[in-house]
This record gives C-alpha cells, sequence and structure tokens, in this order.
C-alpha cells in the first residue's frame, strides 16, 4: 500500500503501514513507561517506609506540596471515597509522615499536612531519584533532552482528555 499521490510521483519506501506501525510501537513504549512507573512508584513509597502503600506515597506527596488540606479535598483530588483516603491518611498519621490539625477558620473541620519528617523522607527519595535519572541520561546531549522534554510534553497536551 504506496502513499503515492495521483501525480504519478514515487513519494519514496515509506508505506501508509509506516504511521500505523509507529503509533504502535507508542503505545507499546508508553505501556512499559506505565509498567516502570507503578514499579518506581512502589520503590520510592518503601524507601519513605517500609510499610508504605504507592497510594497512600501519592497522597503524602500531594499534602506536602498542597497541604494543609481537608479529607475531603484528598477525596476529590484522588478521586477516591473518603473512607478510603480516612485509611490512608491514619496509616500516614500512625508513622509520624503526616498532623491532623483544627481549621482556624472551621473549629469543627480537621486540615491534614504533612509532618516535617514526611517532608524530609519526600526531599531524601527525590534527591536520590533526581541522581539516578541524572546519571541514567548523562549520555544524552542538551538537544536531545530538551527535544525529548518538548515531544513528552506535547504528546501529554495531545492526550489530556483520555
Amino acid at each position: 500500500m504506496s502513499t503515492s499521490t495521483d501525480t504519478g510521483t514515487d513519494p519514496g519506501p515509506e508505506t501508509t503501514t509506516s504511521r500505523y506501525d509507529d503509533l504502535r510501537r507508542i503505545e507499546t513504549e508508553v505501556g512499559t513507561l506505565i509498567r516502570r512507573v507503578k514499579r518506581v512508584m512502589g520503590e520510592r513509597a518503601r524507601e519513605v517506609h517500609p510499610d508504605l502503600h504507592p497510594i497512600t506515597y501519592f497522597i503524602l506527596t500531594h499534602l506536602a506540596v498542597h497541604g494543609p488540606l481537608r479529607g475531603a479535598d484528598l477525596s476529590d483530588a484522588f478521586g477516591m471515597d473518603k473512607g478510603g483516603v480516612s485509611r490512608q491518611v491514619q496509616t500516614l498519621v500512625d508513622l509520624g509522615l503526616v498532623e491532623r490539625q483544627p481549621d482556624a477558620e472551621d473549629r469543627r473541620a480537621i486540615l491534614l499536612d504533612a509532618t516535617e519528617l514526611g517532608r524530609e523522607r519526600l526531599r531524601t527519595v527525590a534527591r536520590s531519584r533526581s541522581d539516578r535519572f541524572d546519571q541514567r541520561l548523562a549520555h544524552w546531549s542538551d538537544a536531545e533532552l530538551a527535544t525529548f522534554s518538548r515531544q513528552l510534553a506535547s504528546y501529554n497536551a495531545a492526550l489530556s482528555d483520555d
């Protein structure tokens, strides 16, 4: 199946299957990336604490960046029911990584925030992760990094509704 036009010119060896093959390869590579990210998230969670589940790690990182927050805010952010969030938060509180505090604007409400211990453990994991990432891509040129960064952002923007 050639991509030649009705002008009689042959565009070369490319075929219409080339685009199809490239799209399938992207799907395959993204699948590999997703599996790797899941594995790495588990590793990062265990670096913070050996008993930490990846979703609990995400909740901790969210609180460290956006806290203090109410439990309902976490439920909305993660698309989880309040009971599920409450169990994850309790684990973080028990480990000393998150604290509860009264809301100054509404004393009946409780706010959740990462403790200094939680923030320090996240900083340690971030430094370690950044060092490993930099080492793994050390052979990439600045131009290759910039190109990949732009293409990945473009890819994510194109699929942002998925």
